[in-house]
């Protein structure tokens, strides 16, 4: 397959038509033109489907843009890295991510990492969705206990506990365990997620258990944590997106629920070779949770001399 001709089609497919194509490349029109019909012949099938004022991708054209897109991003960004004589991250790196993580960790860390690394673009969408990152073009997909996938590697950045939040105002409706059933109180939960029969909470005074009256569910913590806030009932939810609502005095925890730890997994495609790019924003997140376990043992401390 001609490189080249890839590159210009790739080119043309981005922006959406030839002009456009041109324009932002300094290409000549023609040029672009050219090197698309040849590789229309040389594949033996249509790849743009040309009007008078209008492009439009054929299925074969859209599936070629989508799966190669990606890979010649990173032949370009090693050959750039080769003839610089290093491995200095660059280029555009594009990011999905969790609304609520979105908006929690990631601004002030992007903040840092572009500083640092002047030479990459970087841009973060958030998002709720499972996306795929070969089909929606994303370097790295930020994902809360992601399942096991084939076709996705990476590293858990962060683990948080998920505590019980409520109103200062709304009542403890907390029981023993022993007292079977326990408590059933209105409860805000997540779209999509099968419900719980009861909430095992530990507490300062012991494990307690909950029965969720769930009628009220969100496809995003952050809706969920505004429910809560506007007294729709109690709520499951990671530590980290309300720890400074419970500071604040807007929220109260009742307790940390005994179960699984909330896991936070940055993954990449596992066909694809890491850019250097992606290694420094992995290290990044990494950084996250470094930094939050050394907080966490410095109050400790402070806590023990005091």
């Amino acid at each position: 397959m001609d490189l080249p001709a890839l590159v210009d089609f790739n080119l043309v497919a981005t922006h959406g038509g030839f002009g456009r194509a041109s324009r932002a490349s300094g290409r000549p029109k023609a040029t672009l033109s050219r090197k698309v019909a040849e590789l229309e012949a040389s594949l033996g099938v249509r790849l743009i489907e040309r009007g008078s004022n209008t492009l439009r991708l054929t299925e074969e054209g859209r599936a070629l843009h989508e799966r190669t897109l990606g890979p010649l991003g990173e032949i370009i960004e090693a050959e750039q890295a080769v003839a610089s004589g290093g491995s200095v991250p660059s280029g555009k790196l594009r990011v999905s991510a969790p609304i609520v993580l979105a908006h929690v960790l990631l601004p002030k860390l992007a903040t840092r990492f572009i500083a640092t690394y002047p030479q990459v673009d970087l841009e973060i969408v958030a998002e709720d969705r499972k996306v795929d990152p070969v089909e929606d073009n994303y370097d790295c997909v930020i994902r809360i206990d992601p399942s096991p996938e084939e076709r996705l590697v990476g590293r858990r950045i962060l683990h948080d506990e998920r505590v019980l939040i409520a109103r200062p105002d709304l009542p403890v409706s907390l029981v023993a365990e022993q007292d079977a059933v326990g408590a059933l109180v209105p409860a805000v939960g997540r779209a999509g997620v099968p419900k719980d029969n009861v909430w095992r909470i530990k507490t300062k005074a012991g494990t307690r258990i909950l029965r969720p009256d769930l009628r009220l569910r969100f496809s995003s913590f952050l809706m969920v944590r505004d429910a809560v806030i506007a007294g729709a009932g109690v709520a499951l939810v990671p530590k980290l997106m309300v720890a400074d609502d419970i500071t604040g005095g807007r929220l109260v925890s009742w307790g940390t629920h005994d179960g699984p730890i909330v896991e936070i997994w940055a993954l990449q495609n596992s066909r694809r070779l890491s850019s250097s790019k992606v290694r420094a924003f992995l290290q990044a997140l990494a950084a996250i949770d470094q930094n939050r376990s050394a907080d966490r043992a410095r109050r400790l401390s402070g806590s023990d001399e005091n």
